[in-house]
């Protein structure tokens, strides 16, 4: 009798841990390039129209508030990116444009309109990884990522906001795309059931500071999901330097967007000539 009870719990143990093996085996079935592959493909409309508010924050808390608005039109893998701020009157005007190029072999292109010098700045590729007027994000924070010019790999599944999610780092594969980025490293939360990123913590060069981003709100827009409030803060020994919270709202995708709309002098035509 005695037996037969240790020959049941054995055989119980054998099949349980075989479980527990598929299981975690079933969990890591999905590399972690196949995940940003997932995240770099999914659903965000071939066109999109929106308001953003900004707000940033310094060290000591001061705060100043803008208004932008933003336009993107898909051309294939490649994006067309417009943006202007509205308001504070010190900044209204100014406009920066975008094209976004999927393969890595071409650079980004990218211009910023200065309305109170009349000028248009070309941003060269040694300063995209410098802060974009004022703010956590660098230039290159408003490209999307080419997948190839990373390395990636499948951490551990974790949770945020009750939310099941894979931690994915990225590594530079050379110098020049640490360069271009300013990041030595990223760490990225993707959400599982939406594929989205709705964390991520950069490592940056200069400094040997660290820039979080978390996106607090999502939600499905014309069936598309949409980061509606976005914290990004850079610290430096854990100390926090500076702040910007994006609300986007008023958000419109697959609209009739002409392409002459991304064009340098629409750009330097400013807002009202969108109207």
């Amino acid at each position: 009798m005695i037996k037969d009870i240790l020959f049941f719990i054995s055989v119980l143990f054998v099949v349980s841990m075989g479980i527990v093996l598929l299981s975690t085996e079933a969990s890591h079935a999905i590399t972690a390039n196949k995940i940003m592959e997932l995240e770099e493909s999914r659903n965000d409309g071939t066109t999109m129209v929106g308001k953003m508010k900004m707000i940033l924050i310094d060290k000591n808390g001061n705060q100043r508030k803008r208004l932008l608005k933003g336009f993107r039109k898909d051309k294939g893998k490649d994006s067309l990116r417009m943006m202007f701020f509205i308001k504070p009157s010190d900044v209204k005007d100014t406009g920066f444009l975008t094209y976004d190029y999927y393969e890595g072999k071409k650079d980004d292109d990218q211009w910023l309109y200065l309305p109170e010098l009349r000028k248009t700045k070309r941003i060269a590729s040694s300063d995209k990884s410098s802060a974009f007027m004022g703010t956590d994000f660098s230039y290159a924070d408003w490209t999307n990522r080419t997948l190839n010019e990373w390395t990636y790999t499948l951490v551990k599944e974790d949770l945020v906001r009750n939310k099941k999610v894979w931690v994915i780092e990225a590594k530079p594969i050379n110098n020049s795309v640490i360069d271009r980025y300013g990041y030595t490293k990223s760490v990225f939360f993707v959400q599982q059931d939406i594929y989205m990123i709705v964390r991520a913590i950069h490592w940056v060069v200069e400094g040997k500071r660290k820039k979080y981003l978390d996106i607090l709100k999502v939600a499905k827009i014309d069936g598309i999901w949409t980061d509606i409030e976005t914290h990004v803060k850079t610290a430096k020994n854990r100390n926090i330097l500076h702040q910007t919270i994006l609300k986007r709202y008023d958000i419109k995708y697959n609209q009739n967007l002409n392409d002459d709309i991304f064009t340098i002098r629409r750009l330097e035509k400013g807002i009202k000539s969108l109207r």
